[in-house]
């Protein structure tokens, strides 16, 4: 019996952190380019108190053991990378990838970090930033007298200017994109920055050996399905309350062995 509370309280931490991982899904529903994360669990170890296998007499054996758990635990928060739904903003400056990639934005320390945002702005010497101000990288700026940016599904940058009837190509936007973009490192921010499982960055043009394409005017939206995510909440829910349940019972039961002398 002492064995359930422990068993049954594991359980309700596991629990606990799922709806965390839900709650946090849920408040990123209209966060552009959020990827939301599932809480992945796998049973602790077994207590052995009869061996399958073993003889039971001259000539048997015993066609099976009694093995007892000892809970659970969460073992991965992993992200999800399916595609986001599509918004039509008209924002010369918004893109959104469709398909594998991610862009690349400088942080203030010079590290490179990597998003799917694409709601990308000017600053005011007319550098390409992110809502945070992080450069573009390539960085790119865009002459004063613009007065349409052109931006091509290859990520081909063109302008064109005041008084001018032909734009001009200003740059190029490369995309990044990982063997297990499920390894990456979330810093907030829209941001993700590489680690050893996630394995080093692959840039490349736009709709080549595999990247997606960018489509300007688009922003590419969070992947959260706001029902699975309540289905997924009221399963985690009635978990945490059956576990309860178990230790109130395991408790009942201590009660009643202590009240046998009685």
């Amino acid at each position: 019996m002492l064995r359930s509370l422990w068993i049954a309280a594991s359980g309700m931490e596991a629990q606990s952190l799922n709806v965390d991982v839900i709650s946090n899904n849920l408040a990123n529903v209209n966060t552009t380019g959020f990827k939301r994360s599932r809480a992945d669990f796998q049973d602790l170890l077994y207590q052995n108190l009869r061996l399958a296998g073993a003889a039971s007499s001259s000539g048997t054996e015993i066609p099976t053991g009694i093995q007892v758990g000892q809970g659970t635990r969460p073992i991965a928060v992993q992200k999800i990378f399916i595609q986001g739904d599509y918004q039509h903003t008209q924002n010369e400056l918004d893109m959104a990838i469709e398909g594998d990639g991610f862009f690349r934005a400088i942080q203030p320390n010079g590290e490179v970090a990597y998003t799917r945002a694409g709601a990308f702005k000017l600053d005011s010497e007319g550098r390409i930033v992110t809502s945070d101000g992080y450069f573009m990288e390539p960085e790119m700026t865009i002459p004063a007298d613009t007065v349409a940016i052109s931006i091509g599904t290859d990520g081909t940058v063109s302008v064109l200017q005041g008084g001018e009837t032909d734009p001009i190509e200003i740059g190029s936007i490369e995309l990044a994109r990982f063997i297990n973009p499920a390894g990456l490192h979330s810093i907030g921010r829209n941001l993700f920055l590489p680690t050893p499982a996630s394995g080093d960055a692959i840039t490349g043009i736009p709709g080549e050996d595999g990247f997606g394409t960018i489509a300007q005017g688009y922003l590419e939206m969070s992947n959260v399905s706001v029902v699975e995510e309540m289905v997924n909440m009221i399963v985690a829910q009635r978990a945490y309350e059956i576990n309860s349940k178990a230790i109130t019972t395991a408790d009942e039961m201590l009660q009643m062995t202590n009240n046998v002398k009685r």
